[in-house]
């Protein structure tokens, strides 16, 4: 008998290796968060599901690696020093971007969410992520976007 934990985990593996199958290769998720021990902790758990991960302390530091990495789904904290992830997020609309972004904060307030989901993230989750939720949440919106015909593979890149 699968514990239920474990039976999302499953669901999402398959999900992930069904994308790999298609594609030929991993899904690359870019990280950005400030918080270095945030940042660690999404890397050992991105990776740990199958993903490849690039992690990133800034938005700035995102966006001048984001052209050459080309990630298929970009883990965005809100609140950082200088370049908030909102500002993130203006400037990928700003590049016409498809990039599926996953929105992490840990100062959940209803204008923020708005404002987040408004500026076209795909999910919205609160600190601290469930495991579960947030891998969910990527596979949910790659699919979402390459159901849409906008994804990486179609060559829309951020």
């Amino acid at each position: 008998r699968v514990p239920g934990w474990a039976k999302g985990q499953l669901q999402a593996g398959r999900r992930q290796a069904s994308f790999a199958a298609m594609h030929g290769r991993s899904l690359t998720i870019a990280v950005v968060d400030d918080e270095e021990d945030v940042r660690v902790a999404l890397h050992r758990l991105l990776r740990s599901a199958g993903f490849e991960v690039l992690v990133y302390a800034s938005g700035n530091e995102f966006l001048r690696h984001a052209q050459d990495s080309a990630p298929d789904c970009l883990v965005l904290d809100l609140h950082m020093p200088g370049m908030s992830g909102f500002d993130v997020q203006a400037e990928l609309n700003e590049r016409q971007s498809s990039l599926p972004v996953v929105v992490i904060t840990g100062n959940d307030m209803a204008e923020g969410r708005r404002r987040a989901l408004d500026g076209g993230a795909d999910a919205y989750l609160c600190k601290p992520v469930d495991d579960e939720s947030l891998i969910n949440a990527i596979l949910g919106a790659v699919e979402h976007h390459a159901a849409a015909g906008t994804s990486r593979d179609q060559g829309k890149n951020p």
